[in-house]
């Protein structure tokens, strides 16, 4: 009898998580988190050092049959360091681009009740980024473009309404204005989220 019952439960526990997954889900939140930047360039006489900038903004997710779509929308502020070198230094100092960043993520996650694992990819897109580098020496290094795209793909966690992320995003837009250079920003990004709805 006990192991009617022990099966019995188990197959209704199954059933329930199978349906779990195939109904839509819809949540809606609050992120922040640290971006860690650096700046790709095919330059040799460029230098990109990891600097520290943040990111806050909103995030929605829409579910069903075990996978998700996960836009995003926030504000983003990438830090780079830069050294100028020409057989010797000639300038030091760092670059700051500030933009709306737009991810498209689709993902799935993997859990049952209240903690779930995320496995997320997708397009990031960038508007309206003022891109700024201040080098010592250098009166001005170069004009940076408005807008920008890349991809982006990685882990999460989510522990009822608190979601946690580690994601690596990769820019595909040359970010220079002058044809002759080439530079695209690499970001490590850890964030914290809660969901409101």
């Amino acid at each position: 009898m006990k192991k009617i019952v022990l099966s019995l439960t188990i197959v209704l526990i199954s059933i329930f998580a199978a349906q779990a997954q195939i109904l839509p889900t819809f949540k809606l939140g609050v992120k922040g988190g640290l971006g860690f930047s650096s700046l790709n360039s095919d330059q040799k006489w460029l230098n990109s050092d990891t600097k520290t900038g943040f990111q806050l903004g909103v995030w929605g997710r829409v579910g069903i049959a075990g996978f998700h779509i996960q836009p995003e929308a926030y504000y983003a502020s990438k830090k780079v360091g830069l050294s100028v070198t020409d057989g010797e230094n000639i300038g030091e100092g760092e670059a700051t681009f500030k933009s709306l960043d737009v991810p498209v993520l689709l993902g799935t996650k993997i859990g049952l009740g209240p903690v779930g694992f995320r496995i997320q990819a997708g397009p990031v897109f960038s508007f309206v980024q003022d891109g700024e580098a201040k080098l010592v020496n250098v009166a001005k290094f170069g004009d940076y473009k408005k807008n920008s795209t890349g991809i982006i793909g990685g882990v999460g966690v989510d522990i009822s309404k608190l979601t946690v992320d580690l994601r690596y995003e990769h820019g595909l837009t040359n970010l220079s204005t002058d044809g002759n250079l080439d530079q695209k920003i690499r970001m490590w990004t850890i964030g914290v989220g809660f969901a409101i709805l």
